[in-house]
């Protein structure tokens, strides 16, 4: 019996001394957890996220709302609020959903002033946008802007790039274009003792397949297309043989050249003839 309860105590004091260990490495542990959650929560609330906290006030919880410049306005989603900017060259448009940068011209800024500075590169003047090319006596292209890349086009003919509407228009609907020294053509003055007709038409001095129609004493061109020609006469497009002036002139020498290419062919065919 001695030699039992010996062994019974020496294993009951082996488990006490493996149960004080574990409690005291689950103490220090714990310990140790406690002192790094509070660590963390103490670097939360001294850096918080830009995500969760924001400054920006929100009128509604979801949403983009106008600033006090153009082409600045706020976005907010759920309730929080981010200041952004529409690239350079577009301004914000609160009268639409979705993507709501676009161009000026569809943008009423009213109440509000200012943009970023221009991001102009070799090619462009601001990041995106259509811009007129040439001088007032060269208004017939223009350039789109993407991303600071310039794409140039050729308004069609006759027709000129107008910046206010993004559109090619007629030259003297172009605050910035001179329609007579364009189109290389003045309207004739009204002569004394006639009245002054609302549209007047001109064949091209020197194109019969061109005229000209002027509107309040300012040129618009018009083209009849190939073979076509304008007749002052009927005030149409007519065909070219139609009309005084402009019908291809005789060229005899062609005519001689033409009979020449046609006799070829029986000469080289004409049968021989074999004596005996």
């Amino acid at each position: 019996m001695a030699n039992f309860s010996m062994s019974n105590y020496f294993l009951l004091a082996v488990a006490a001394l493996l149960v004080t260990q574990a409690i005291s490495q689950r103490r220090f542990n714990n310990a140790n957890y406690q002192q790094q959650q509070q660590k963390q929560q103490q670097n939360f609330y001294n850096n918080p996220s830009p995500n969760t906290v924001s400054n920006v006030h929100c009128p509604e919880a979801n949403g983009t709302f106008a600033t006090s410049t153009c082409d600045g306005y706020i976005e907010c989603k759920d309730g929080v609020g981010e200041e952004k900017l529409c690239a350079d060259g577009l301004l914000f448009n609160p009268d639409v959903r979705g993507f709501p940068c676009q161009y000026p011209i569809d943008v009423d800024c009213t109440g509000r002033t200012g943009t970023q500075p221009p991001q102009a590169t070799e090619e462009c003047p601001h990041q995106y946008g259509y811009f007129a090319l040439g001088d007032a006596t060269h208004c017939g292209q223009f350039k789109n802007c993407a991303a600071g890349r310039g794409y140039t086009f050729d308004c069609p003919e006759g027709l000129a790039f107008n910046s206010q509407s993004y559109r090619c228009d007629w030259p003297d609907q172009v605050p910035d274009c001179d329609a007579e020294a364009f189109l290389g053509f003045s309207c004739p003055p009204v002569a004394k003792g006639f009245l002054s007709e609302e549209y007047r038409y001109f064949r091209s001095p020197n194109d019969c397949q061109r005229y000209f129609v002027c509107v309040s004493g300012k040129p618009r061109m018009y083209n009849c297309g190939e073979g076509l020609a304008y007749n002052e006469l009927s005030r149409e497009c007519d065909g070219i043989e139609n009309v005084t002036g402009c019908a291809p002139a005789y060229n005899a020498n062609y005519d001689q050249q033409l009979k020449k290419q046609q006799q070829q062919p029986l000469q080289q065919h004409k049968p021989q003839v074999f004596r005996g």
